[in-house]
């Protein structure tokens, strides 16, 4: 496993965390939360702060960010009664694209359940081209770059 894999997989790593309910629906037949679910988790904590913060409009902006690569890492589950700590950090900030890296938590514990990065790359929402990441994005997502 390359070194570049590395995301850290405790609390104090992240500047910013959402906190997300689990829902029934997301247990699975084992009864933890599905894998498929740790990603909408990603894709909450992401836009969340992007709407919120950068004042994206998802209906209407011109430029949006599409999602290239999303990787994540298990280290425990999570069930549902669950409230999840998802925490969040930019990693690069490139002329189109950003890389963030997440940090799933269960409430009340420092170590992560589960590590994962997830890369947006800005286009154009009506000829799909690569743009520069929208100066209100970038300003939203400059507070919680790390080195």
């Amino acid at each position: 496993m390359s070194s570049d894999w590395f995301i850290p997989a405790v609390r104090s790593a992240y500047p910013a965390f959402l906190a997300i309910p689990t829902r029934w629906m997301d247990n699975d037949v084992y009864g933890h939360v599905n894998n498929v679910t740790y990603y909408s988790y990603f894709d909450t904590v992401v836009n969340e702060h992007l709407v919120r913060e950068g004042g994206l409009d998802i209906a209407r902006a011109p430029a949006i960010g599409v999602v290239v690569e999303t990787a994540c890492r298990f280290h425990k589950p999570i069930t549902f009664p669950d409230v999840v700590d998802a925490g969040m950090r930019v990693v690069a900030i490139g002329r189109s694209s950003v890389r963030y890296e997440i940090g799933l938590f269960r409430q009340g514990d420092d170590d992560a359940a589960a590590a994962g990065r997830f890369v947006h790359v800005w286009v154009d929402r009506e000829v799909r081209r690569p743009v520069r990441v929208p100066e209100r994005i970038r300003a939203a997502l400059e507070p919680l770059r790390v080195p």
